[in-house]
């Protein structure tokens, strides 16, 4: 499910030029285009998490798959730039819930395995994002129009998701209120909440700024400067495939600290470097540490007591979700004023900020199999 939901976005994304010719899209239109995406996913957030509560998140997260990819498949066929806006917003709704029902699943699995499986299932998310992706850039080379291309490899990616996520697992329900259309963390939760918005700021900032970087600031070739995200990409999917046997050898604690720490190394190595090779190796330390993080968020959300699962990863969802969202104009508008260099020192401070709230990823009450290896610590 992990796979299917970033698969599905990468389908997307992949096409998006597509849609910018065949509309005429300016870029402050793709911008209000993008914010309908991000703003359907939001919104959604406490919904998906009450439903996923009294639903299970298992059986929950096998029916967004469907609308999902019904989703997908409305944004080819859309007639006109505000059904497109319309479509949008649909479609970040239902990968937005999707991901706050898939996580919930992901943190029972973890409950009763007794093992920290949450980086492993954000791993394969950025695997079948890369897929989704690498789809989109052959049926481009082919000439395949998106019409064909969502209908065929994401019904496909769909049905083979499904199939394979056809196990004997009910997860458990529980009858949470109703709640507010838009929550944000409190209590403990805002602490963990501010942790993910630390790591996802700088993981948006990353997609968008680091070829930029690259190539007007530091001088490097079109080629070289797409080296930038590879290589944080893949960093932070090698992290997080190997995140069980971190978190099972040094706790929540000590990964969440160690992985700050990491990250501010490699945010000022990109402040100050000054050729490609010393930036590719910050690129890289940012990616190891902050491929953890969110998936730790996500576990210590589900071990709060006091909330209903579902709820409680919503709620963190929803910063860190927005911390990816203003992440990229957030450095844009301090490099206007500062200079980009200058811009990304912002990343040091909240990669510090990591370091500094790290303690907070510790529960009472029910417990992930990472806040229990804490505790034998």
């Amino acid at each position: 499910m992990f796979a299917l939901n970033g698969a599905l976005f990468g389908i997307w994304a992949s096409r998006i030029p597509v849609f910018v010719e065949r509309f005429d899209v300016s870029s402050g239109t793709l911008g209000l285009l993008l914010l309908c995406l991000a703003g359907g996913a939001i919104l959604s957030f406490p919904i998906a998490g009450r439903v996923s509560d009294r639903m299970g998140a298992s059986a929950l997260t096998r029916a967004l798959a469907l609308f999902y990819v019904v989703a997908l498949c409305l944004l080819a066929v859309a007639p006109s730039l505000e059904f497109l806006a319309v479509c949008l917003a649909m479609f970040g709704a239902t990968h937005g819930a999707m991901d706050v029902a898939m996580n919930s699943w992901g943190a029972d699995v973890e409950k009763v395995r007794r093992r920290p499986l949450m980086p492993m299932f954000h791993a394969m998310y950025s695997l079948g994002a890369g897929l989704g992706a690498a789809s989109g850039y052959g049926a481009a080379r082919a000439g395949i129009t998106p019409e064909i291309h969502f209908a065929t490899v994401g019904l496909f990616a769909t049905v083979l998701a499904l199939v394979l996520a056809r196990v004997r697992w009910q997860s458990p329900r529980t009858m949470s209120g109703t709640g507010p259309s838009f929550s944000l963390p409190r209590g403990a939760l805002l602490f963990v909440g501010t942790i993910a918005f630390s790591a996802s700021v700088g993981e948006g900032a990353m997609a968008d700024w680091s070829a930029v970087l690259l190539a007007d600031v530091i001088g490097a070739t079109e080629a070289r400067a797409a080296l930038g995200y590879a290589v944080f990409s893949v960093a932070m999917v090698a992290t997080r495939l190997s995140g069980p046997v971190i978190i099972s050898r040094l706790g929540a604690i000590g990964t969440a600290r160690a992985s700050g720490a990491i990250a501010a190394v490699g945010a000022v190595m990109l402040v100050l470097s000054q050729g490609v090779a010393t930036a590719l190796i910050g690129f890289v330390l940012l990616g190891i540490g902050y491929a953890t993080i969110m998936p730790l968020a996500f576990s210590r959300a589900a071990a709060e007591p006091g909330i209903g699962q579902g709820q409680a990863i919503a709620s963190v969802a929803t910063l860190g979700d927005g911390g990816m969202l203003l992440g990229p104009p957030l450095i844009g508008a301090v490099a206007e004023f500062t200079g980009l260099r200058t811009a990304l020192l912002l990343l040091a401070v909240l990669s510090a900020t990591i370091v500094l709230l790290y303690g907070r990823l510790r529960a009472e009450g029910r417990q992930s199999a990472a806040q229990r290896k804490d505790e034998a610590a």
